[in-house]
């Protein structure tokens, strides 16, 4: 007996159904989203749990990482995409991923970070912030350091970006305490965990964490200064192998801003930061050494570890070995090696001007 066209959709409809629950228990099981203040949140879970301690299990591990104005096969994206893979694969820790980014690069951004996932099957968590609500947050420290530390208005380093460190603390969640920045053109030799390890070395007056840029840039925008004044600021250091604080009598290469460790809790309490921020503060940093930089906010920290260096904890250069040696082949060849070298254990290699990484 042949059956009522009626029944045999009846039929069809409840075997969909049961698919689309089946495919909805499915997902649970390995995506959760969360709400939060950020524009997008999501915790990607898969079988493979991260193993951790009962001491690391208390910790933070937030990374920052910028993605915006990126097109799909731009370097950018590239650099991007290898950047969290290498971090997943080498870290001992759980990592929190926060993303700046601006609509058009928001999708490539959840894609990459999907084949991250699938790829390793471990666990990924990442938050997104819209880089226009980011800007607004952080205007007035644009404002004051562009006419300074930017080669031309709405040039390259002149974007807010690449201020966003110095106010990113207004961007975080509050119960936000500490976090690192970093650039995407980075390979983690190493265990990231080595790098939040720093944070337990910092004195006590430490905001920020930098290793050295180990580039004569520095010695190239102070040499007017350096003619008319006897100091050190803009030399080698004389010693790598020993502690980097107060090592101004030694020399001071000024700081890379590629790694930048920050101390959130503190940075939101300091009314000496609010201070040294401020338009005379840094009027009076950039007249004294005839300062006109175009590398946005490391040259400001560049300028804050030699007037304030309580203020900055110099990490070793091992944490953020620059590979670019575009200054040895623009005047500086007979003296560029001092400013190269890097004595300590490599964690970080930092593929600065497009520097390809030996990986």
């Amino acid at each position: 007996m042949k059956k009522p066209k009626q029944f045999i959709y009846i039929q069809i409809f409840l075997l969909m159904l049961l698919i689309v629950v089946f495919y909805f228990i499915y997902m649970s099981n390995n995506l959760t989203q969360e709400s939060t203040l950020t524009e997008s949140s999501v915790l990607i879970h898969t079988k493979t749990k991260t193993k951790t301690t009962t001491a690391t299990q208390k910790q933070e591990f937030n990374i920052w990482l910028i993605f915006t104005k990126v097109k799909k096969k731009s370097l950018l994206a590239k650099k991007f995409v290898n950047l969290v893979y290498n971090l997943i694969n080498v870290s001992s820790v759980p990592l929190t991923f926060h993303i700046i980014i601006d609509e058009k690069s928001k999708l490539l951004a959840e894609n990459q970070l999907s084949e991250v996932v699938y790829k390793t099957n471990k666990t990924l968590i990442y938050k997104f912030y819209n880089v226009q609500e980011c800007a607004l947050k952080i205007a007035d420290i644009v404002d004051v350091m562009t006419p300074y530390f930017s080669s031309k208005p709405g040039t390259y380093y002149s974007d807010a970006l690449f201020y966003i460190s110095l106010g990113l603390y207004r961007v975080a969640p509050v119960s936000q305490k500490k976090a690192i920045l970093l650039d995407c053109d980075l390979y983690f030799a190493e265990d990231v965990k080595l790098l939040f390890d720093e944070f337990n070395r910092f004195k006590s007056t430490a905001l920020f964490g930098l290793a050295p840029e180990l580039s004569p840039v520095y010695f190239h925008i102070l040499h007017m200064y350096k003619k008319k004044h006897k100091t050190t600021f803009g030399d080698f250091y004389q010693q790598h192998n020993t502690s980097l604080d107060n090592v101004h009598p030694r020399g001071f290469q000024g700081y890379n801003s590629g790694v930048v460790l920050i101390n959130f809790e503190k940075l939101r309490t300091s009314k000496m930061f609010s201070k040294i921020i401020s338009k005379s503060s840094v009027f009076n940093m950039t007249e004294k050494y005839k300062f006109k930089g175009h590398l946005g906010d490391q040259d400001f920290y560049t300028l804050l570890g030699f007037e304030h260096s309580e203020l900055i904890q110099t990490i070793n250069c091992g944490f953020n070995r620059q590979l670019c040696t575009w200054w040895q082949n623009h005047g500086y060849q007979d003296i560029f090696g001092f400013y190269f070298k890097c004595e300590h254990p490599i964690v970080v290699l930092h593929g600065n001007c497009n520097t390809k990484i030996p990986t």
